[in-house]
């Protein structure tokens, strides 16, 4: 059993910081519609946040961040935030307290900074890397969604079990089993033989990685999958995508979406299993 200390901070926190206005928790409505199987798909029922909406350059929210989101400083240079526009109470954010950029590499020291919360704290890990996977800030920044003992990390994640003994998806990723889901050791490790897999490119010969991309991780495994474009359908895709959440938004072909299914929609903003690499 882990702590949890942290995210525990993080819903009494998130309290506080809800009744002073900064944190704006976001309306949704699970749709039932035919053919979603595992996904849960969410219309959004609050007005879209400015982060959904498309625009010029926008000014970066963590430098500084807002005092009243903190829940924690980690020794190894990171800072716990609370998500600003959360659908789960508790989504925090792990981001570096000087200035690193989304679309450069992840660095040893925020994968330390991943074992230190994750030793107290369990849940759904994701990375969007630059704004053509989803990302919404170009701080350095990964999520997570806590979650407890014996709760599924995610719509998909029996299936992410399954593509370890034989992938099965059509479309350009890696995924392997985790040896150290406590500590995070392995995860390093683990990063950089699927970015050399799928043809990001290494940290020793390349300044950032080559092309757009997604983490997903729980205690279990570790997910990678290279991505082709940002959005399809009036649908903004991150990496919670290819965890089984989907949001819609006034923008979204709801049509679309029944006519074709959620595994086109994946299949359409990532890149081809069969792309050269």
């Amino acid at each position: 059993m882990r702590p949890e200390l942290v995210w525990r901070r993080a819903l009494q926190r998130s309290a506080e910081a809800e009744q002073a206005g900064a944190l704006i928790p976001l309306s949704t409505q699970v749709l039932e519609q035919p053919g979603l199987g595992p996904f849960v798909l969410r219309r959004l029922v609050s007005q879209t946040p400015r982060h959904l909406l498309q625009g010029g350059p926008k000014p970066n929210p963590f430098l500084p961040w807002e005092g009243a989101l903190e829940v924690d400083r980690l020794d190894t240079g990171h800072v716990v935030l609370l998500n600003k526009y959360p659908v789960q109470p508790g989504h925090l954010l792990l981001i570096t307290q000087d200035w690193q950029p989304q679309s450069g590499w992840i660095r040893f020291e925020d994968w330390q900074a991943v074992g230190q919360l994750a030793r107290d704290t369990a849940g759904l890990w994701f990375f969007n890397s630059c704004a053509a996977a989803g990302a919404s800030q170009p701080h350095r920044h990964l999520q997570l969604l806590p979650r407890r003992p014996g709760e599924a990390s995610c719509p998909l994640a029996a299936l992410c079990d399954a593509q370890m003994e034989q992938r099965q998806w059509s479309w350009a990723y890696r995924i392997s089993r985790r040896q150290d889901p406590i500590d995070c050791t392995d995860l390093p490790g683990l990063y950089h033989h699927h970015a050399e897999e799928l043809g990001l490119g290494s940290p020793q010969l390349d300044s950032q990685p080559l092309h757009p991309y997604n983490l997903l991780f729980d205690d279990h495994w570790l997910l990678t999958v290279r991505r082709s474009r940002e959005h399809c359908a009036g649908f903004s895709i991150n990496a919670l995508a290819f965890a089984g959440y989907l949001l819609a938004t006034e923008k979204s072909d709801l049509t679309w979406l029944e006519n074709h299914g959620p595994w086109k929609l994946l299949e359409a903003v990532a890149s081809s299993a069969t792309e050269r690499i």
